[in-house]
């Protein structure tokens, strides 16, 4: 039984039950969550995976095994056209991006051909599928926010990304806009904080990396100077905002909008990796602190009020509960070798 298996409601059960969805970004953190909810849900899936990676979670626990599968990339866009032809999607989910920010600015060209590019080959082969799509929800980020005085962020807040990741995101964000408003597609944004859970395979990230160290017994390292302030957001959570909102969808009101999720209880690096360290009882350890992490920025949080008012959205799992659950699948996995 998955997460959310049993508890859904008659309603959204009936919502997604052999509706064809499109999913990218796959074998991600949030794509693999999804995917197995939307399967609990009796979906039609079908995934867009570009890299075969055989101890991610979408692999590792089957569920690609359940799913139809389209091998290539965002940037091929005949064969993301033909997908959603043949496949004759109805709603598509694009979560598919490079996501980590070292990467970014290692490599700003990948970063922006998958992000960007791979962006509007997406939305324009659901303008091109018109007839059979009927609802687009596209994932941007906090990130795309960039760096603003006034905290938390709303969603009338400018996007003015600076460092490679924050700006692909930040177009990305506009280019979906950008379709609603030219071609009326019914597209909707996501805009959350940082995700994490089981399933996350990016150890440069610091949930994941500090988990592994913990339970390694090891000191976990920390690139920043630990003051670096974020929202940290289960990733359960956001599959059920992802889901509340897709399932309005299409509705004047909500068409061409952006919606922040957060858990709205911003945390610094230092305290995540303290409550880690409580959590597994490894206390003893001390972090490594590097203070090496450039083009980042300092501090950013959201605000969630618009979801609450307007989809009557709220967080299921505070941080604490999320991360004993995370903590729980890396020891697991950590176990299975």
């Amino acid at each position: 039984m998955g997460f959310g298996e049993g508890a859904v409601e008659n309603s959204g059960m009936t919502f997604w039950e052999n509706r064809n969805v499109f999913v990218t970004g796959a074998t991600g953190l949030l794509g693999s969550w999804l995917i197995e909810e939307l399967l609990n849900r009796r979906s039609n899936v079908f995934a867009l995976v570009r890299d075969w990676i055989p101890r991610c979670r979408t692999i590792e626990s089957g569920l690609l095994d359940r799913i139809g599968v389209v091998r290539g990339e965002l940037e091929d866009y005949d064969l993301v056209l033909r997908a959603l032809n043949e496949h004759e999607i109805d709603t598509v989910f694009h979560l598919g991006a490079q996501t980590i920010v070292g990467t970014a600015a290692r490599s700003p060209r990948s970063t922006f051909d998958s992000n960007i590019r791979g962006t509007w080959n997406l939305l324009e082969a659901c303008r091109e599928c018109g007839q059979l799509v009927q609802r687009v929800v596209v994932a941007s980020s906090d990130k795309a926010y960039g760096v603003h005085d006034t905290l938390p962020y709303t969603e009338d807040t400018p996007l003015q990304g600076r460092f490679p990741y924050d700006v692909s995101k930040s177009c990305a964000d506009l280019i979906a806009l950008s379709y609603h408003h030219t071609y009326d597609l019914p597209v909707a944004i996501t805009r959350c904080g940082n995700l994490f859970g089981g399933g996350d395979l990016n150890f440069s990230r610091l949930v994941p990396a500090t988990i592994r160290s913990a339970l390694k017994n090891e000191s976990p390292i920390i690139r920043s100077d630990g003051t670096f302030v974020r929202d940290y957001f289960y990733v359960r959570d956001a599959v059920d905002a992802y889901l509340q909102l897709t399932e309005r969808l299409p509705d004047d009101t909500l068409n061409g909008q952006a919606f922040n999720f957060g858990t709205e209880t911003p945390a610094s690096v230092l305290e995540i990796v303290k409550l880690i360290l409580e959590l597994t009882g490894r206390t003893s350890l001390e972090p490594i602190i590097q203070n090496q992490a450039s083009k980042e920025i300092p501090r950013q949080y959201l605000s969630s009020a618009k979801a609450r008012e307007l989809l009557d959205w709220h967080p299921r799992f505070s941080t604490e509960e999320g991360m004993r659950q995370t903590i729980d699948w890396y020891s697991a996995w950590l176990d299975r070798g």
